[in-house]
Formats: structure tokens, C-alpha cells, sequence
């Protein structure tokens, strides 16, 4: 059977166990079919780039499907009628991908970040591209040993 990936944007004023029933009506859909559906990934609700009838947020709900395509013509007119779906988009896939989507990945590595760690990081490379001249700064006579010494970091190595 062919693969898809299905993403809607359902309405912001609707609640996560309506949209988690959404995902439940469009599976059965595809189930009823003779399809499967492989993952489903709730996005959570986000900013939308543009207004979409009036709202500036949407619920998204990532599915991949494994269905003919018959079985995705009726969940496609099924999310046409639903009032709660603001947007859809289903597109032919050679291979579904098992692993989390960007958007899940990069919602991962978000949570697992503490306050400020963000600053820190971009500091670090800031401090990269211009840390010899801070050494040189702060250390005075130092810095113009370590730098007649080939770079900073070549003093410690012979150590």
C-alpha cells in the first residue's frame, strides 16, 4: 500500500483530549479502509506564521499512514467537513520515518535545557571567535607570554 504523512491545524480554542479524539476519528477512518496508521504525533499548540480564519494558534496533529488511496480521499473529506480543522495536508511518502519528527526532536532537546543555558551556549561560541583577545585583556603580561608561546592553549599542553 502507499505511505503518506498527514499534518492538520485544528482550531486553538479546542481542548488536547478533543484533538487526541480527532486523531482517534481520522485512524478509524483509515482503519475502516483497510489502512493503518503507523504514528501519530501530537505537536501541541503553536504560533502559526499567518492568520488562518482569525486565529493566530493551532493544535497539530502529525500522522503516518499506511492506507490506499481511497482511504485517504474520505479522511481528507472528513477533515473538510469538520468544522475543528483549520488546515490539512497529506502528501505521498517513499518510506515513513520511525524516528520522532524535527518538530518532536526539537522539542526534546528544549525541555532537557535548564534557564540560561541557552545564553551560556551562544557565549561559548561567542568566546570561540573572540577569546584570545579577552585572554589578552584580562591576563596583561601573561597574554604576551602565552601568545609569544605559539596561543594560549600551548602553554598549558607543555605543562
Amino acid at each position: 500500500m502507499p505511505l503518506y504523512e498527514s499534518t492538520l491545524i485544528a482550531r486553538p480554542d479546542i481542548s488536547g483530549q478533543q484533538v487526541e479524539g480527532l486523531s482517534e476519528q481520522f485512524q478509524e477512518i483509515v482503519r475502516d479502509k483497510g489502512g493503518d496508521v503507523a504514528k501519530t504525533e501530537y505537536w501541541g499548540l503553536r504560533s502559526l506564521t499567518y492568520r488562518i480564519k482569525k486565529n493566530r494558534k493551532g493544535h497539530y496533529l502529525h500522522m503516518q499512514i499506511d492506507a490506499p488511496a481511497d482511504a485517504i480521499a474520505e479522511m481528507e473529506r472528513n477533515m473538510r467537513i469538520n468544522e475543528d480543522v483549520m488546515r490539512y495536508l497529506t502528501i505521498r511518502v517513499d518510506a515513513l520515518d520511525q524516528e520522532p519528527s524535527a518538530i518532536m526532536q526539537s522539542k526534546g532537546s528544549r525541555d532537557g535545557r535548564g534557564r540560561g543555558e541557552y545564553r551560556s551556549r551562544g557565549s561559548e561560541r561567542q568566546g570561540e571567535s573572540s577569546s584570545p583577545p579577552a585572554e589578552a585583556a584580562a591576563g596583561g603580561s601573561d597574554a604576551k607570554e602565552t601568545d609569544s608561546g605559539g596561543g594560549g592553549d600551548s602553554g598549558a599542553a607543555k605543562e
